[in-house]
């Protein structure tokens, strides 16, 4: 007979509050939990803790020590502003290192699952860590961001990379080194999303993500410029709310947020998207199927990384922020748009890294 490892096990899932990107693609890895007999128990902080709240309101979830991370004003003033707030999240991160251990005994925690969340490990339980990010580009000191992460990758169990590891790839250089000594997992491209055979509704729809202030600004740079197209437009702001908030303006239908069967509802229902160039809105829009513009936020080099990558492969146009105009999205017809895959995880295969012969107590 054989033994159901899964069955009872608690499993710890910590996505890295940066945006909401690390918190949706967690919530396809967090249902596959549940339906493979573990008890998913959900940790973060700010937006994504709020937002995995809504999404999953009878699961329990922990808060985690605030990373602090702060967007400058200026994005070419990213890398400093990051620089200068390091003592802070070194000091969170150290934290929520202490916090886990206690919560393994508190809580019966049989396994971690870290997106980003550098402190979110523990000898006792097998932890996994999950990023698309193996080199961290940050301009003329990527070497080093990059082997400092890999440093911290090395002691987890495991490390998934939500991308595929031969042919055809979204991550590039990001997922994907020439020489690597890391126990690596590529475990294909993650969504939450599923494509539907659904009559177009709008011609344009928008959705924000991503930390303050630049959401704000490229918020209120849209609202200008969205008047000035000559369609039907859903604009989603991306901001997470007790309450979910609808309203019109002219042409354009604002939501203040959308729950995930909302979002793909309205995924399917538009013509083509305009949106920051985040990796899990890429999975998202691939997993779809669908045409894209992009706009990266503001001195962030993964996104800058992946939107030169994708134009240049005449997937997806883009343009900085500070000189995208409406105009802008008629290159878009031009443009391939971004190929549907289908990724049929082996979750059974996947989450024996927390069987017992594997655990490390």
């Amino acid at each position: 007979m054989s033994i159901d490892y899964s069955a009872n096990k608690t499993i710890l899932v910590a996505p890295l509050n940066w945006g909401l990107g690390h918190a949706t693609r967690c919530i396809p890895i967090i249902k596959a939990l549940q339906e493979n007999n573990f008890i998913p128990i959900i940790a973060s902080d700010g937006v994504a803790l709020a937002l995995l709240r809504k999404e999953f309101p009878y699961i329990q979830t922990l808060e985690l020590p605030s990373y602090h991370i702060e967007y400058a004003k200026n994005g070419k003033n990213f890398k400093w502003k990051l620089i200068k707030n390091l003592p802070k999240m070194i000091t969170a991160i150290l934290d929520e290192k202490k916090v886990v251990n206690s919560w393994i005994k508190k809580h019966g925690i049989d396994g971690i699952i870290s997106d980003n969340r550098l402190g979110v490990f523990s000898k006792r339980v097998p932890s996994v860590f999950m990023t698309h990010q193996l080199n961290v580009m940050t301009g003329n000191t990527t070497w080093f961001t990059s082997k400092c992460h890999q440093h911290i990758i090395k002691k987890y169990t495991e490390c998934w990379v939500p991308d595929t590891n031969e042919g055809t790839n979204l991550t590039g250089e990001l997922g994907h080194l020439k020489n690597d000594h890391l126990n690596l997992k590529y475990i294909g491209p993650l969504s939450r999303m599923k494509k539907k055979e659904t009559p177009i509704v709008y011609d344009l729809m928008i959705i924000l993500s991503g930390p303050e202030p630049q959401r704000t600004y490229l918020d209120e740079k849209l609202q200008k410029e969205v008047s000035n197209f000559k369609g039907k437009v859903v604009f989603v702001q991306g901001i997470v709310e007790k309450v979910q908030s609808k309203w019109q303006a002219g042409n354009v239908t604002y939501y203040n947020f959308m729950n995930s069967k909302q979002l793909e509802q309205t995924f399917n229902e538009s013509e083509f998207v305009l949106c920051r160039s985040g990796y899990t809105t890429v999975m998202d829009l691939a997993k779809l199927g669908k045409k894209a513009f992009f706009i990266p936020t503001p001195g962030q080099y993964e996104q800058e990384y992946l939107a030169i990558k994708l134009q240049e492969e005449n997937l997806v146009p883009y343009a900085m922020q500070d000189d995208f105009t409406i105009e802008d999205l008629s290159k878009v017809k031009s443009f391939k748009g971004l190929s549907q895959f289908k990724n049929d995880i082996d979750w059974d295969k996947l989450f024996s890294v927390f069987e017992e012969n594997n655990s490390q107590q």
